[in-house]
């Protein structure tokens, strides 16, 4: 059983320990508390060398120690503080990097409120687990035969189908039903290869819908989107060796994670407020009476700065971009406002989060916007950003890659 250590502020007494340790559990994982004592706390904040005014936070930083330094044995960790306190967030981040820097232990951070549940933390366990037990499969650098990724996202559903290390067919739908999705985006991506269910060598499904896809379709791999993403965006970039770092702005949450030969080592992930997601972007193309592929280019010609936007909720924010149109405010400059705002609250609950390794590699469908790319790589100074080819499919593509090698279903 793969062993996470539980190393935060409050857990106990918020009445979450229960809800992290479910979460754990049905990954096949178990929630560990370091064991320390008083000297071991003063030894470790000591050493530690960042000052916390309260004792929980000094013993968080000290299971983080204990960690470090051998004491704890430990699998991954999971790192976790409440969302209301400033000072817990600050420690929470240092810690996160502290073992990042000294061990090649997986790391996931997360802020908590009272009424967090096990399914929230979902995504999150199953990918501490799968870094863990499924190394050898991340490590995979190379499709063979001919496999199907299928990446049923909260927006829309895309069907990859790969052989021999090719892409040669994709299919793209919105999300409604899932399994009539699904067999609607596979008819794209079979299109003129020839080829049909039949032929299928290994399925792999990712996404929200990912269980109930793969259960229907008997797949042979079913994985959440953080080590899929994280795969299929290295390959496609080839920079499978080496350190990177992939984005993916969402239609419901954002993913931020950080490679290091092809396997992920840390992530962090956003879904509080829509404002900061590609539904903003694709209510402000609405608003604006152009199609979401048009906003990019028409962002792209504007200048953000003349555009009022006081608020980054989705709500308000729309408003206010409302009322720069009323103004007389272009089009193009109220585009470029929106795609700015979005990266910039991305920056601030997520790109902070993480210690950025170059090259940033830009996935899932806004990475076509190329104004939001463009807001991105202003934001972070001007750093070069990747957007392979595909990288509207890279879930899909991950799967279709992972799934290579894990048995011939037409051999069973």
């Amino acid at each position: 059983m793969v062993k996470i250590a539980l190393v935060g502020c409050g857990v106990e007494y918020s009445g979450i320990l229960k809800e992290v340790e479910k979460a754990a559990l049905t990954f096949g994982a178990e929630i560990i508390l370091p064991d320390i004592d008083l000297d071991y706390i003063e030894e470790s904040y000591l050493k530690f060398g960042f000052s916390a005014q309260s004792p929980n936070l000094k013993l968080m930083i000290a299971r983080a120690m204990s960690i470090v330094e051998g004491r704890t044995k430990a699998d991954a960790v999971f790192v976790c503080t409440c969302f209301r306190c400033a000072e817990g967030a600050l420690i929470r981040n240092e810690v996160r990097r502290f073992i990042q820097q000294n061990s090649h232990i997986p790391v996931v951070t997360y802020s908590f409120t009272e009424k967090t549940k096990a399914d929230e933390l979902f995504i999150r366990m199953e990918a501490l687990v799968t870094t863990v037990a499924r190394r050898s499969i991340l490590a995979r650098e190379k499709q063979e035969g001919l496999t199907m990724g299928i990446d049923s996202g909260s927006t829309t559903t895309k069907v990859v189908l790969m052989e021999n290390n090719k892409v040669i067919g994709t299919g793209w739908t919105a999300t409604k039903d899932i399994m009539e999705s699904v067999n609607i985006a596979a008819a794209d991506a079979f299109g003129e290869t020839g080829y049909g269910w039949d032929d299928i060598d290994g399925i792999g499904t990712t996404g929200y819908g990912r269980l109930t896809i793969g259960k229907k379709l008997n797949a042979e791999l079913i994985q959440e989107e953080i080590s899929v993403n994280a795969k299929g965006a290295v390959y496609l970039a080839d920079k499978q060796r080496g350190e990177a770092t992939v984005l993916d702005i969402g239609g419901m949450d954002n993913k931020v994670i950080t490679v290091n030969n092809g396997i992920p080592d840390n992530f962090t992930m956003g879904g509080i407020c829509a404002g900061a997601s590609g539904r903003f972007l694709d209510l402000t193309s609405r608003r604006l009476d152009v199609d979401i592929t048009e906003l990019g280019p028409l962002a792209v010609k504007g200048n953000y700065r003349n555009a009022t936007l006081n608020s980054y909720c989705i709500v308000f924010g729309i408003q206010d971009l409302v009322t720069t149109l009323a103004a007389g405010g272009s089009k193009e400059d109220v585009a470029d406002a929106a795609c700015h705002s979005v990266a910039q609250q991305v920056y601030e609950q997520q790109l902070q989060e993480i210690d950025i390794r170059e090259p940033l590699i830009q996935v899932g469908g806004t990475s076509l916007i190329s104004g939001l790319v463009e807001a991105v790589s202003d934001i972070l100074g001007g750093i070069e950003i990747i957007v392979p080819d595909y990288s509207q499919h890279i879930g899909a593509v991950g799967s279709a890659l992972l799934v290579s090698g894990l048995g011939n279903r037409n051999n069973q």
